[in-house]
């Protein structure tokens, strides 16, 4: 007898259509899987037979013939063990085949037949809204996470017993319902306020211009001087995510495994901070079955590269596509998937290999050729990219004493929504255009200067030595500083506080 069992498997962040064809033949007893499986999905022989078994059902002693179509499509991971075991049962007559119709099953078995969680629930919940089927068959675990599609039942079962008295009618199990209105009444819990900051006031100030106009930041300081403390601080001054925004974050952290129990949907802004150590696959995604990297499960929020020298210089480099396009293509024999990655990209390094080149009371021991090729290890495309460059000094003894001063995260936050809102109006027939993805075109017609702008533009490209690259990053940056001022044209007060954030323009490293 012939069954067939709909279920999905997911080809870089979203779900494919999967039929798990179930054969039970004459012949020699045997057990195969086709439809090009992984080892996790031909290891499920095992697990499949053992957890029929124990459940107290009858293995057919017969050949048993298991395809996955379309067989075009690479399948991965153990989703498929509950809808090949529940096959087998439709294929052996213990199940009516009509319990199948309308369903997709997808979980993943222990020997005893309990459920165990898997990866990509959302992506396969938000296909089955698209195709018009009603019930999603998973377990417990991602109850919540596939509820998040409204226009779904999810059936979230315990183990192969429940499952299997469900498709005989035996018990009712009710849908899964989340209450996506009090989950989104928790969003931005951020415990950390940038008013807990002591001092660096200008680089406070840096970040709200860079959360403003969605510009990149490197900040450069000694060790202790608080840089990690402040990107930590931007993604509660970061304006609120949007339901799509949510719910295309969910979907990545959800196909990584990376949702907790009890958290059904992804409701703060990412703040990613991997190690330096970090491979170019891990950072960018990869792998024979391309996954979703650290700069996709940053997407809609922050990727924070400390120490940014160390990283190998390949993995930077790799930053230069999702940094211009807000997107990452991953090629492989096997595929070709684009992952998400609009972020805001925060990076921190010491002035020196030492660090303490720009620290007034500790002696610098480098070279001014060793610093030199200290800067070069950050090579000029990816700094090309990077529009905000500040200098953060280390605290003295005042300044780490007194009370803590200036704007609350909220406060800040507000503002930023509203600068924002004014380039959305500015950009009403693009999206999520910001002042920091402006084109040259852009740039000429948005970038107004006053005269005294103009001149003082001049001056800094004569006397600081400013390039063409940096003229454009001054330009972008003024506008958001005019943006924050509400003002239509860039004064010569705009464009000297922009001048002030190129650092590695002005050349203040040199001996």
């Amino acid at each position: 007898m012939l069954a067939k069992v709909k279920s999905s498997t997911v080809v870089g962040i979203e779900a494919k259509e999967v039929v798990v064809e179930v054969d039970v033949s004459g012949g020699l007893p045997g057990f195969s899987i086709v439809g090009l499986p992984d080892v996790a999905v031909r290891e499920s022989i095992n697990r499949v037979k053992a957890a029929i078994k124990n459940c107290g059902f009858h293995f057919p002693n017969r050949k048993i013939t298991v395809n996955l179509a379309p067989a075009n499509i690479k399948k991965q991971g153990p989703s498929f063990d509950l809808p090949i075991a529940l096959g087998i049962l439709v294929a052996s007559g213990q199940i009516a085949l009509e319990a199948l119709k309308d369903k997709v099953i997808c979980g993943e078995l222990s020997l005893d037949g309990n459920l165990l969680p898997i990866a990509g629930c959302l992506p396969c919940a938000s296909l089955m809204e698209k195709c018009a089927i009603n019930n999603l068959i998973i377990p417990s675990e991602n109850g919540k996470e596939a509820a998040i599609a409204r226009k779904i039942f999810v059936r979230p079962v315990e183990n192969l017993s429940q499952a299997v008295s469900f498709l005989r009618n035996e018990i009712e199990i009710p849908a899964q319902k989340v209450n996506l209105r009090r989950i989104w009444q928790n969003k931005n819990c951020h415990t950390l306020d940038i008013n807990d900051i002591k001092g660096q006031m200008r680089a406070k100030r840096a970040l709200q211009i860079a959360a403003s106009g969605g510009h990149n930041v490197l900040m450069i300081g000694p060790p202790g001087s608080g840089k990690t403390m402040l990107a930590k601080c931007l993604p509660g001054i970061l304006p609120k995510m949007s339901l799509n925004e949510a719910l295309e974050c969910t979907r990545i952290h959800s196909v990584c495994r990376l949702l907790s129990k009890k958290q059904a949907l992804i409701v703060s802004r990412p703040f990613r901070a991997p190690h330096h150590t970090i491979s170019d696959s891990a950072l960018i995604g990869g792998g024979s079955y391309p996954r979703p990297g650290e700069i996709s499960l940053a997407h809609n929020g922050i990727l924070f590269l400390d120490e940014l020298p160390e990283f190998r210089r390949n993995a930077l480099e790799a930053l230069r596509q999702p940094l211009e396009d807000g997107e990452i293509t991953v090629s492989r024999a096997s595929c070709s998937v684009v992952f998400p990655a609009n972020f805001m990209l925060i990076a921190a390094m010491n002035p020196c290999p030492c660090g303490y080149f720009t620290d007034p009371k500790r002696e610098c021991h480098c070279t001014p050729l060793q610093i030199q090729k200290y800067l070069a290890k950050i090579s000029g495309p990816l700094l090309d990219r990077i529009d905000i460059h500040i200098e953060v000094p280390s605290l003295n003894y005042r300044e780490m004493t007194q009370k803590p001063r200036g704007e609350e995260s909220a406060s800040i936050r507000q503002t930023v929504e509203k600068t924002r809102t004014i380039q959305k109006q500015r950009h009403a027939k693009h999206n999520n255009i910001f002042n920091a993805n402006l084109s040259p075109k852009g740039i000429e017609k948005y970038c107004q200067t006053t005269k005294e702008a103009k001149e003082l533009l001049k001056m800094a490209i004569y006397e600081l030595g400013l390039s063409a690259r940096a003229y454009d990053k001054v330009l972008k940056i003024g506008r958001t500083i005019a943006d924050l001022d509400n003002r239509e044209s860039i004064t010569a007060e705009h464009i000297s506080e922009a001048i002030s954030y190129r650092c590695l323009d002005r050349n203040i490293w040199a001996h």
